[in-house]
């Protein structure tokens, strides 16, 4: 058997950030966790943890209970815990510099002006782990961005986020079942 994956969606806790443009990566999770029927839910290392089988390869679903500036000890104390390599580590979220409807998969990058992304990068000590980023576009007008990504969808957009949250499960799927760079060569870009 491989070495188990954690697949790390960064977001809020409590209702009131439910459907965020924030919580993004909490709803990929909640959607990988209903696809692969995961079962077995925990509080560990500051987070909520599922685990599931995908293909015989173990899948350890997490959402970070700590808000999304402090998310960092939570994917530092899980990939501890887990004796995760970095090479199994995704971590997803919402990312302001990529149009709604895109996603990107990364080796390796900087915040980005996220603050969860800013945490886990100096909890691990490195920028050199694979990532999920889902685009989320940028605030109308003169809108701060921290106003922006605290709001719900649109009813637009919440329309079209089944498809792109699908395509993010999708995305991890392979991740996990064929690496990374197959992952970034099927799935960069936005829905069609």
């Amino acid at each position: 058997m491989t070495d188990p994956y954690l697949i790390i969606g960064l977001g809020n806790p409590g209702r009131e950030y439910k459907d965020t443009r924030h919580n993004i990566g909490f709803m990929l999770i909640d959607l990988l966790a209903e696809k692969l029927n995961a079962r077995g839910m925990k509080v560990q290392s500051k987070a909520i943890v599922i685990s599931a089988l995908y293909e015989e390869r173990k899948i350890i679903l997490a959402k970070p209970q700590t808000y999304m500036n402090l998310s960092g000890q939570s994917v530092q104390g899980l990939l501890h815990f887990y004796k995760i390599p970095f090479e199994n580590l995704l971590v997803a979220h919402d990312d302001l510099d990529i149009p709604f409807g895109t996603i990107r998969i990364r080796p390796t990058g900087g915040p980005g002006g996220q603050r969860g992304m800013a945490d886990t990068i100096e909890q691990l000590g490195t920028k050199d782990f694979p990532r999920l980023r889902l685009g989320i576009g940028r605030p109308p007008g003169r809108m701060q961005a921290k106003d922006y990504v605290l709001q719900n969808f649109s009813k637009e957009d919440a329309k079209l986020l089944p498809e792109i949250l699908s395509r993010g499960v999708e995305a991890s799927l392979e991740f996990v079942m064929n690496g990374l760079n197959m992952a970034m060569n099927k799935f960069n870009g936005s829905v069609e």
